[in-house]
């Protein structure tokens, strides 16, 4: 089943659970999809989906800082509960581990050396990581392994 069967199947069921916030960020999630590809005349595949499922929960954790930081912890939690429900449909992510190890055999097999390399291994590194791992993270990661 592709992930947009399984976001409209998800969508069904909290109708029929009268589950209503899980139900709104769904909708806002297809309304996204559907905004997409109307605007770029394409059919999304699962690769699409993620990153706007990822884009989305960026979104998610931007909000909660600011809501945190304007003492309005009851928009915080409204926040926290939508992206919740949006982590379901991103595949696995990689561990620190994993991502650091994924970052020195790309930074060794385009021959990076030093900051100034950022963009050509940060290229590379998007295609390759892309909805597997937390970017922030992976950037972290560029930074550290072109550094020493």
């Amino acid at each position: 089943m592709s992930l947009k069967d399984q976001i409209t199947e998800d969508m069904k069921t909290a109708m029929r659970a009268k589950d209503s916030e899980r139900l709104g960020t769904i909708r806002l999630l297809q309304a996204a999809m559907k905004q997409k590809e109307v605007d770029e005349r394409i059919t999304l595949d699962d690769g699409a989906i993620v990153a706007i499922v990822d884009k989305l929960i960026k979104q998610r954790k931007d909000s909660i800082t600011a809501f945190e930081g304007a003492g309005r912890q009851d928009l915080a939690d409204k926040e926290k509960a939508e992206m919740a429900v949006l982590q379901a449909y991103l595949p696995a992510r990689m561990s620190a581990e994993e991502v650091t190890a994924a970052v020195q055999a790309i930074v060794a097999e385009v021959g990076a050396k030093g900051p100034g390399d950022m963009g050509k291994v940060m290229g590379v590194v998007k295609t390759r990581l892309a909805g597997k791992a937390d970017m922030g993270q992976v950037s972290a990661a560029v930074k550290a392994a072109l550094a020493g």
